[in-house]
């Protein structure tokens, strides 16, 4: 495999994850009219563990040269932040959230995640505070911002507000939780570890789910299966492969453009307008990506300086 296809996988690994969280606002936004918030959660839980339980198998199955290892015991506290926080808790305020506040409004307010991770990752994992990176942060959040206002119709309450802020608090504990696990194990297994450790935290919502999707349409039941499969075990899975090849808070920068794409899903199949206000905030969500991606150009070695001078005079 050539090194420029190993630079470019991870960027692809990235961008499938952002799409398909994108997509899953705005299905927890369709859905969530019909299935309640903890209800949701654990089908979607109970389905991409299934799913992420079976690439393990076929992963298991596989020639590889790559030793692998199940979890000792000092990585279990990090795979409960982990389960507990990203998978469970995350994803049973998000939902119900997403009953008060529109698709776009929950994806915006989310992404205040990126921003505490880049913190945490500076304060907690040793990766500092790139210039480039503080500076895209800030201005793709910026971009963000703006996409709120437009999109802002005065309908969202205090609740909603709180519950997707509260979001954005347990997604940056368990990508700062996941980061350093994912160098000494599989991305693959900590996904399926944590989605089943998150579904155990849904069990009690099982009563309802049986009740609600027992006497719902097949509708919601082929939503939560997709939230499952693809959002969750597809998008979890390249997520942890982006993440294990670049720091968190470059991987995190990347998440900045899943509101401008939930946008665009919500107008098409939900029906919500954006207004021009949102494309601006979207290009502006774009070029802080870009900036906080972009790697500064490394200054010359003082013997390569000297190097260089010398080549210059000969040449005179």
């Amino acid at each position: 495999m050539t090194s420029s296809r190993l630079h470019w996988l991870p960027i692809a690994a990235i961008g499938v994850t952002v799409v398909l969280w994108a997509s899953a606002f705005v299905a927890i936004r369709h859905v969530g009219h019909h299935v309640s918030a903890g209800a949701l959660s654990l089908g979607r839980l109970l389905v991409g563990a299934l799913v992420l339980g079976a690439f393990v198998l076929i992963r298991r199955s596989a020639p590889t040269t790559t030793p692998r290892r199940w979890p000792v015991r000092a990585d279990w506290w990090r795979l409960l932040i982990i389960g507990i926080s990203w998978f469970g808790l995350y994803n049973i305020a998000l939902n119900e959230a997403e009953r008060h506040v529109d698709a776009g409004t929950a994806a915006m307010l989310v992404n205040i995640g990126p921003l505490l991770i880049a913190i945490g990752a500076g304060v907690l994992l040793g990766e500092g505070f790139p210039r480039n990176l503080m500076i895209g942060c800030a201005v793709a959040f910026a971009g963000i911002v703006v996409i709120g206002v437009a999109i802002s119709t005065g309908g969202s309450d205090a609740l909603g507000i709180t519950l997707c802020l509260a979001s954005a608090v347990f997604y940056a504990a368990g990508v700062l939780a996941q980061k350093p696990l994912l160098a000494k194990l599989p991305g693959l297994h900590v996904t399926w570890i944590a989605c089943l450790i998150g579904a155990v935290v849904c069990l009690p919502f099982a009563p309802a789910m049986v009740d609600q999707l027992g006497s719902g349409s097949g509708d919601s039941i082929w939503w939560i299966i997709y939230l499952g499969t693809f959002p969750t075990a597809i998008g979890f899975a390249t997520w942890a492969y982006a993440l294990a090849r670049n720091s968190a808070g470059r991987t995190v920068a990347a998440t900045y453009l899943a509101p401008p794409i939930t946008i665009l899903i919500s107008w098409a199949f939900l029906g919500e307008t954006p207004a021009a206000l949102a494309l601006v905030g979207g290009a502006i969500a774009l070029l802080g990506v870009y900036i906080a991606r972009r790697t500064p150009k490394a200054k010359p070695e003082p013997a390569a300086e000297l190097e260089l001078e010398s080549q210059v005079g000969a040449a005179r």
